[in-house]
């Protein structure tokens, strides 16, 4: 599965920001949530081929929204990679046991990013 459309989920604009024009500049086509609520909105609009989800939001947190997503039928099969400033191994262990395929920390270095994203497909 070739990687086109992803769905970034995170409440901060700086980070929206950097990782859209980061996976822009790969000829990625990105869309924006800033809650979970909004999450599931995009997703019912149009399902992309990859999530990048936050951890630390308002409302549902990122664990909470990807064990949602991935125990949801409708959306099961969209990887999901976990993008946050949680660096523990337990933060880790735990964001995969929610359903995430792969994880990585803030400060997102671009290469290794894309490297998680191609490895999907």
């Amino acid at each position: 599965m070739a990687v086109r459309t992803v769905l970034i989920v995170d409440d901060s604009k700086t980070e929206l920001m950097f990782l859209t024009d980061v996976l822009q500049k790969n000829a990625l086509t990105v869309r924006t949530a800033q809650s979970a609520d909004e999450a599931f909105k995009r997703l019912a609009e149009e399902r992309p081929d990859l999530i990048l989800m936050d951890v630390v939001m308002p409302g549902q947190n990122g664990y909470q929204l990807t064990r949602s997503i991935s125990r949801n039928p409708q959306y099961s099969g969209i990887p999901i990679i976990m993008c946050t400033s949680k660096s523990l191994e337990t933060d880790r262990v735990w964001g995969m046991r929610q359903g995430a395929r792969d994880y990585i920390t803030k400060p997102v270095d671009p290469v290794e990013l894309m490297a998680k994203i191609k490895a999907l497909g």
